[in-house]
């Protein structure tokens, strides 16, 4: 069942998203050469702590951490680490932030110092993927808008689209319907109404969309071992088209 939310609930979940807007912000500053993954973990808790939230994901289905750090060839989930990220490295940061029982949830992926050329075409195709599906989060369209509008962009550059993980509906719960998918045909799917809130979070590998799940049953990384990117942002239906909620501003 889809929960349709009041213009007051999505206000107070505008709220969660400029925190969670603000962690992003400070990341890019903390994510650098050197910096291991689990301290990048140790800072978010802290910085969510001094502003009021927690996180969400933080013992969900006993997932470990407050964050998903996935580097180069993990697509999503993956766990923090001692592992200290490396120039030339790309690294999703993953999280869902609760302020007073409403969750906001974003993912970005970071380039490490200096990273190659094809690293920067892949996050600069999947960032653009993003707003591409969002452009289509309008009322009387219908979700496979969303997930073709996404495809039909990344595909003809040579990139797949992740298949097995999928955008959601989210408000007081992590996951709600609908599910979102980053692919498909125009014109398919359940109709977007005002009030609807849920995620596009297309995850887009260099290479095929194959995947394999690690040994802790939680980090999904591509097969062929090329580079996945992740964008995410979450967005509200609204008569004026989809308000993002987890806006960066300058992004």
């Amino acid at each position: 069942m889809i929960i349709i939310k009041t213009p007051e609930e999505i206000e107070k979940m505008k709220v969660a998203g400029k925190v969670l807007s603000d962690v992003h912000h400070e990341l890019r500053n903390f994510i650098k050469p050197g910096v291991k993954t689990i301290e990048i973990d140790r800072f978010v808790e802290k910085y969510l702590k001094k502003r009021g939230a927690f996180p969400e994901q933080k013992g969900y289905e006993g997932y470990p951490y407050s964050i998903c750090s996935s580097v180069n060839d993990e697509i999503c989930h993956g766990f923090p680490s001692e592992y200290e990220l490396k120039n030339g490295d790309i690294v999703t940061i993953d999280m869902v932030v609760n302020v007073d029982g409403w969750l906001a949830d974003s993912a970005w992926s970071y380039e490490v110092g200096e990273v190659s050329e094809e690293a920067k075409k892949l996050l600069k195709t999947t960032r653009e993927a993003m707003y591409k599906g969002i452009e289509k989060a309008v009322i009387g369209n219908r979700l496979g808008d969303i997930g073709h509008a996404i495809q039909s962009y990344v595909e003809p550059k040579g990139y797949s689209v992740v298949r097995e993980f999928v955008g959601h509906g989210i408000g007081r719960e992590m996951h709600e319907d609908p599910q979102v998918l980053h692919y498909g045909k125009p014109g398919r799917g359940i109709r977007i109404t005002e009030g609807m809130v849920f995620t596009v979070e297309p995850m887009i590998n260099a290479g095929a969309h194959d995947l394999t799940i690690d040994d802790n049953g939680w980090t999904a990384r591509t097969k062929d071992g090329s580079l996945s990117a992740q964008y995410e942002h979450q967005i509200a239906i609204t008569k004026d088209g989809p308000v993002i909620i987890t806006d960066q501003g300058d992004c």
